[in-house]
């Protein structure tokens, strides 16, 4: 019964190293991608790096040597430079719509001067008798040069909302 036993025991022991069938390659990313599914259909035969029935490759150390521009260049960003850049972005980001919000403040600003103007312009064609208040609190009423005066101030200040 032992010898039985024993037996049984070995052959579930070479068989466990099959079910753990495990395929890793290089995505389109250039990230490892591990998995116990096959990679995706057009993935070259080159960045398949472990698949059940054949090795692994060894894992060569390179020597320290002084990486080039293009290998620089062509090395996925790490987290940190992800993260910097995404702040960047949103910096960026941030500041296009404060611009935005700040040019469009303005734009209305601009509109409702240029209808108070038009509205002034109007007052002063209309010929009816215009008066202010000082600042004593007594009416008085504009003389015929301080109209024309105000409506040349007027037309002036309408020439800019054209």
């Amino acid at each position: 019964m032992t010898h039985r036993s024993t037996l049984a025991a070995l052959v579930l022991f070479c068989c466990a190293g099959l079910a753990q069938a495990q395929f890793i390659w290089i995505g389109p990313n250039g990230t490892r991608q591990y998995s116990d599914q096959p990679p995706p259909p057009g993935t070259p035969p080159s960045k398949i790096l472990k698949m059940p029935g054949r090795p692994a490759p060894a894992q060569d150390v390179p020597a320290a040597a002084p990486a080039s521009e293009a290998t620089k260049a062509k090395a996925a960003p790490t987290l940190a430079e992800r993260e910097a850049d995404y702040r960047k972005r949103a910096k960026a980001r941030e500041e296009a719509d404060t611009k935005a919000q700040a040019e469009s403040r303005r734009k209305i600003a601009h509109a409702e001067h240029c209808e108070n103007v038009r509205a002034n312009q109007r007052m002063y064609a209309s010929g009816i008798r215009i008066s202010e208040i000082g600042a004593d609190g007594q009416r008085r009423f504009l003389t015929d040069a301080e109209r024309a005066a105000g409506s040349a101030r007027t037309e002036q200040q309408l020439s800019e909302c054209r």
